[in-house]
């Protein structure tokens, strides 16, 4: 495996860098464990407050640095990459400023003296992180496991390897001791390796379906606690009822966000056939006005695909779905300019047996779907194996709201799209992985619920006779 930046704008190869050695992978599992057993765990809270709040602060300070590196490395427009540098370091504050209230003890009630749960760390988490979003699948990991007291080690993604090492010195530079959070750039055999080391406590991934699976597979073995957090193909539904004003506007941002390259984009355009042509048609002309360029220039409204590998997959789906019957209605080929650049697409006429009816598309193309009743909107949603997010575009709140109980999905938006906060909890179910990260939720993955039972050393009370008795 090769981590290197790659300018994904020009094709150009610009830094490499070396592979962790076995030693070296060893070397970070040690100090890590290290630093949760004699350091970060005995850590008072407004301790761990501290660091995680200066990391946030220095996030923001070094804004335009954090965010020129996205751009450079995976290719994420400039306004977009220091909007994804603002968001981390709201959920490092988060975090920080509330983990006291979510991990204060819970107490039982209970027929005689004392009980309650108490939230301790586990110890240390092995995260394999994706490079779509590189700080805040980083934050979503970090901030509630730091403070925890839990320590983590984190396999970021191959082509953000400046992206990753920034981040790491945004907690070196905090204060926070040598071991409490290490970024290692790892083979997948070393990934593996880790993972089954007696001194990793916990798993968490955000990446593709077969990245999740052969991860929880290696948890599994070693019994470790994982979360994943996987692809999506969510729905975006549009009644005939719906603002198509806002509809159109939410779809082109649902769909082009992070140049399509999102978990949780619009990628299915369920329409009623009521509205269907005329969404169709503006939908068309927006994704038309869109301007391919440098990333870091404000002008540019385009961006490139992260890699050659992503553009040459995505153009073989593109090619599959119309050997299956599907029709391009925009785009679909490669852009003639240098970089990974995809011309946005609309494909249509995609039926239950075309291979791409059942894949996620990590790309700036759109499938289009049209339904005759709300009734048949729900079954196409939920026929997926994906079951991430989802919309559902309509003037009548409450009916928005009985369409998204019946959604198979760990998220469901209703008139707008599908997207994150700090406070709002994430995950999905079906192929689209299991656990939540964010909100409260998101704190209580990784962590020892541990039960406290006081009785009186004078109770004559037993399970035995109240079982007896009873």
């Amino acid at each position: 495996m090769s981590y290197q930046t790659i300018n994904p704008a020009t094709e150009e190869v610009l830094k490499t860098f070396k592979e962790a050695s076995d030693r070296e992978l060893e070397a970070a599992i040690a100090r890590a464990d290290w630093a949760y057993a004699n350091e970060w765990r005995k850590t008072s809270l407004d301790e761990r407050k501290k660091i995680v709040k200066k990391a946030a602060s220095l996030m923001r300070s070094r804004r335009e640095e954090l965010a020129g590196l996205v751009t450079l490395e995976m290719g994420k427009l400039l306004r977009e990459a220091r909007a994804e540098v603002d968001l981390s370091a709201d959920i490092l504050d988060y975090y920080a400023d509330r983990a006291e209230t979510f991990l204060a003890p819970k107490t039982l009630n209970v027929a005689e003296g004392q009980a309650w749960v108490e939230a301790a760390p586990l110890g240390v988490i092995f995260c394999v992180e994706p490079w779509n979003f590189p700080y805040y699948q980083l934050v979503r990991v970090a901030g509630p496991n730091l403070m925890v007291g839990n320590t983590v080690i984190v396999k970021h993604a191959p082509n953000v390897p400046q992206c990753a090492l920034a981040f790491e010195k945004v907690f070196l530079d905090a204060g926070a001791a040598p071991g409490v959070y290490t970024n290692v750039f790892l083979s997948n055999a070393q990934a593996a390796t880790a993972i089954a080391d007696t001194r990793i406590q916990g798993v968490a991934l955000t990446g593709s379906e077969r990245a999740g699976s052969a991860v929880a597979a290696e948890a599994g073995k070693a019994l470790k606690k994982s979360t994943m957090e996987l692809g999506g193909s969510d729905a975006f539904i549009v009644l005939e009822d719906a603002d198509l004003d806002a509809a159109v506007q939410w779809a082109i941002w649902a769909r082009m966000n992070n140049t399509g390259e999102s978990c949780v984009a619009g990628k299915r355009f369920i329409l009623h056939e009521q509205i269907a042509d005329v969404f169709l048609n503006r939908f068309r002309e927006e994704l038309q006005k869109l301007v391919p360029g440098n990333p870091a220039d404000d002008s540019t409204t385009l961006g490139p695909l992260c890699t050659a590998g992503a553009l040459d997959h995505a153009l073989g789906q593109i090619s599959t779905a119309v050997q299956g019957g599907a029709k391009i209605l925009l785009g679909g080929h490669r852009i003639g300019r240098p970089g990974y650049y995809l011309e946005p697409t609309i494909l249509t006429h995609v039926d239950r047996k075309n291979p791409v009816f059942f894949e996620e598309i990590f790309a700036p193309v759109a499938m289009i779907f049209r339904v005759k009743n709300e009734e048949e909107a729900i079954q196409l949603a939920n026929d997926s194996p994906f079951g991430l997010g989802g919309t559902v575009m309509t003037r009548d709140v409450e009916r928005g709201k009985r369409i998204a109980r019946r959604i198979e999905s760990g998220m469901v938006f209703i008139n707008s799209a599908t997207w994150t906060a700090p406070e709002l909890p994430f995950g999905g179910v079906k192929n689209s992985g299991y656990g939540r990260e964010l909100a409260e939720v998101g704190i209580g993955e990784f962590l020892n619920r541990k039960l406290i039972r006081v009785t009186s050393p004078q109770s004559t009370f037993l399970p035995a006779q109240r079982t007896i008795l009873g």
